[in-house]
């Protein structure tokens, strides 16, 4: 990839949820305020219609709404939108990448290696290369192998990355592995490995990762700035000690399935209308969204401090 004309996908982004009211309706007023929220707040962009964002269950028409919302805010807050538009079948991934970068406003798309029909190494491989050979914008390959039962070892992830139009990587492996410690080892000027477990930012971006995309950074939203600002700039004892205080907001904010619990303080914060979740989700338990604020007010001064002002 020439670097001289793409950007590198560097610092803290923030996967953002789809609000809807309670009826199950889009709420794209609740998504505009939100995306103007995490954006003021620091972060270096947002990514629409990750797993976060609940696109499974959402129309098409649906889909390219909240693509036009967060091109939106973005563009206003000079900051940049990769879109997720993976899905299990490489021509329907093309299809969805037009789909979604056809208004335009979207700099690079976060493609998901195919789930549920289990393809080998190779053809993932090969896949990503063939999304990649089709798309208009750049492509962030997505290696989360427990959703999606299928993982790339460091042979194929360096395969994946050897594509032009291949910039970078969201890696979520639930840990630190030796597979992608030789990715980081690779130390590539034109492909970005983000850390995609939020847990694992600091190890990630100290063994050479460019960023992070992570959930729990929709609350303590400068907190994970500047976690990621300090890592990046080789202060490990200031990286480790502020992972230290943000862990228990990821444990939290993960203690039932994602998104429930984001949303649901964020819906008690006054941020967006609803906490409300498209089945087969259902929303989180009181007691799950009281642990999430209890552990964000730990970090910030006073409750509500990382998630904006609470309602009254």
């Amino acid at each position: 990839m020439n670097t001289a004309t793409t950007q590198r996908i560097e610092g803290l982004w923030v996967p953002i949820v789809t609000p809807f009211e309670d009826d199950g309706t889009l709420d794209l007023a609740s998504l505009g305020t939100l995306a103007e929220h995490l954006l003021s707040a620091g972060v270096d962009g947002l990514v629409a219609l990750g797993t976060t964002g609940e696109p499974a269950t959402l129309t098409a028409q649906e889909r390219v709404d909240v693509v036009r919302v967060c091109a939106w805010a973005c563009e206003r807050a000079g900051r940049r939108l990769i879109v997720g538009a993976g899905t299990n079948s490489t021509q329907g991934t093309i299809d969805e990448v037009g789909l979604l970068t056809s208004s335009g406003g979207v700099d690079a798309v976060l493609i998901v290696a195919p789930y549920y029909t289990r393809p080998s190494e190779a053809a993932i491989v090969d896949h990503f290369h063939v999304v990649a050979d089709a798309s208009p914008v750049p492509v962030l390959a997505y290696n989360i192998p427990y959703r999606t039962c299928r993982g790339l070892d460091a042979a194929s992830l360096l395969a994946t990355a050897a594509h032009a139009n291949i910039v970078g990587m969201k890696q979520s492996v639930g840990s630190l592995d030796v597979d992608t410690l030789e990715l980081l080892r690779a130390d590539s000027e034109s492909f970005d490995l983000l850390a995609g477990d939020d847990a694992f930012i600091a190890p990630t971006i100290l063994m050479g990762g460019s960023g992070a995309i992570a959930a729990a950074a929709h609350v303590c939203t400068e907190a994970f700035v500047e976690l990621t600002a300090v890592a990046r700039a080789e202060k490990a004892g200031e990286a480790a000690a502020l992972a230290g205080r943000l862990l228990p907001v990821v444990r939290a904010g993960f203690a039932e399935p994602s998104p429930a619990v984001w949303k649901g303080a964020l819906a008690r914060s006054g941020l967006i209308a609803s906490a409300q979740v498209r089945r087969p989700l259902t929303g989180a338990s009181a007691d799950a969204i009281t642990a999430l604020e209890d552990a964000v007010v730990a970090v910030g001064d006073r409750r509500g401090a990382c998630v904006g002002e609470p309602t009254t």
